[in-house]
């Protein structure tokens, strides 16, 4: 779908609402584009980023999705962290963000592999690198694994695995700050909308900032927002919680494993972090930060404890719990213009995938805004109008 280009002002100000990693990302490549003569400045709640899903994340890419578009914008966001030293190095100063390439490993029973196989093949017609692996296989590269209830795994070889998120937020905001990017503190409210155009944010304040142009990357706060210009997003905050555990386990070649119950764990320091997303009739909408320990002990632990030789003896250092914005509808993200407005682009509903996918979203988000249009990835599909015709495009790969 093609929109007509939505900023032929060049003195037009773009205002992005939420300046965590998607709205530094959108920021950056905006500024950096050579059509780009205008000006954009993010208005960000919390300069601290203390509650933002991109801090409080497990901060880690993958390009095993069922989604063929996840994909390419996961294997983008890969080679981005890759080549980061020289795209956004500002003074000659290349940011580090502590990217640790070791993989994904999902596991699969019986019941799961006819679903672990297909999403292997359409990840291997995207071009990642990943393999399946049998339960014997799995037992040789990985000794410490039990395997005994699995029927196989698929492993990634390349561009998965950790990085620092606030390093990596931080090197997006830097470099684009570098290139005239204004971040302003303020909270928005409201968008004052006329017709079919927005045509400034109120703050709450109750001052009015005029704009050619908004971008809504206000994260678990974007319905909210949306809703003020009378647009129904189906994005809600969901609580995950991530626990930092000890034993004296060891897992040499360890990446992020993922079991067929949906617990996951992965290496951090001394330790390792783990997690899972609570059962659908306990998964209300986030409401506090409080972390709920009965996860760890009623889910987690036996998962663990079970699967890997040592795991029965962790013992949680620390924990915290973060808030994602959920698309109810499929938990893919929505992008691009509503039907109805013609200069409001909303990139939300992640469902935890946030923060691999920032660069590819950044870049479709500039594109947007200068051409009216997708001119790298084709990302469509993942626009309104599926969510305006309730036709899923479910992604099946949710961690």
């Amino acid at each position: 779908m093609r929109h007509t280009p939505m900023n032929r002002d060049p003195n037009c100000e773009v205002l992005i609402v939420g300046g965590a990693a998607m709205g530094s990302a959108a920021a950056y490549f905006l500024a950096s584009a050579p059509g780009f003569h205008g000006r954009v400045r993010v208005l960000e709640q919390d300069m601290s980023y203390q509650h933002c899903a991109t801090t409080l994340s497990v901060a880690s890419i993958r390009h095993q999705f069922s989604t063929p578009e996840n994909i390419r914008m996961s294997m983008f966001g890969s080679a981005f962290v890759a080549e980061i030293g020289t795209r956004l190095a500002v003074d000659d100063q290349p940011p580090d963000v502590g990217w640790h390439e070791a993989g994904y490993l999902f596991l699969a029973t019986a019941a799961g592999l006819p679903v672990l196989q297909a999403n292997h093949a359409t990840q291997r017609a995207e071009g990642a690198q990943v393999k399946l692996l049998d339960p014997a296989a799995l037992r040789a590269r990985f000794p410490w694994l039990r395997v005994d209830d699995l029927a196989g795994g698929s492993w990634g070889e390349r561009g998965e695995g950790w990085l620092d998120a606030y390093s990596l937020m931080s090197a997006l905001r830097r470099k684009a700050q570098s290139l005239a990017v204004v971040w302003q503190p303020a909270r928005v409210v409201a968008l004052q909308r006329e017709g079919r155009r927005i045509t400034g944010v109120r703050l709450d304040d109750g001052s009015l900032i005029e704009c050619g142009t908004v971008i809504n990357t206000a994260g678990c706060g974007a319905a909210a927002l949306a809703q003020t210009a009378g647009i129904a997003l189906p994005v809600q905050a969901r609580k995950r919680c991530v626990f930092h555990v000890r034993s004296p386990a060891r897992t040499p070649g360890c990446g992020l494993v993922i079991d067929p119950s949906g617990v996951y764990f992965r290496p951090e320091g001394d330790g390792w972090l783990c997690g899972v997303a609570p059962p659908e009739d306990q998964d209300p909408p986030a409401e506090d930060f409080e972390v709920t320990h009965a996860l760890f002990d009623e889910l987690i632990w036996p998962v663990l404890a079970a699967r890997v030789d040592g795991f029965e003896a962790m013992r949680v250092q620390r924990a915290w719990a973060g808030h994602y914005d959920v698309n109810l509808l499929d938990d893919n993200m929505i992008l691009g213009a509503h039907p109805d407005i013609d200069n409001l682009l909303f990139a939300n509903g992640f469902s935890g995938h946030g923060l691999q996918h920032a660069p590819a979203v950044g870049r479709a988000l500039s594109e947007l805004v200068l051409h009216g249009g997708y001119r790298s990835l084709d990302l469509s599909r993942l626009g309104w109008q599926r969510v305006l015709q309730q036709q899923p495009l479910r992604e099946l790969n949710v961690v």
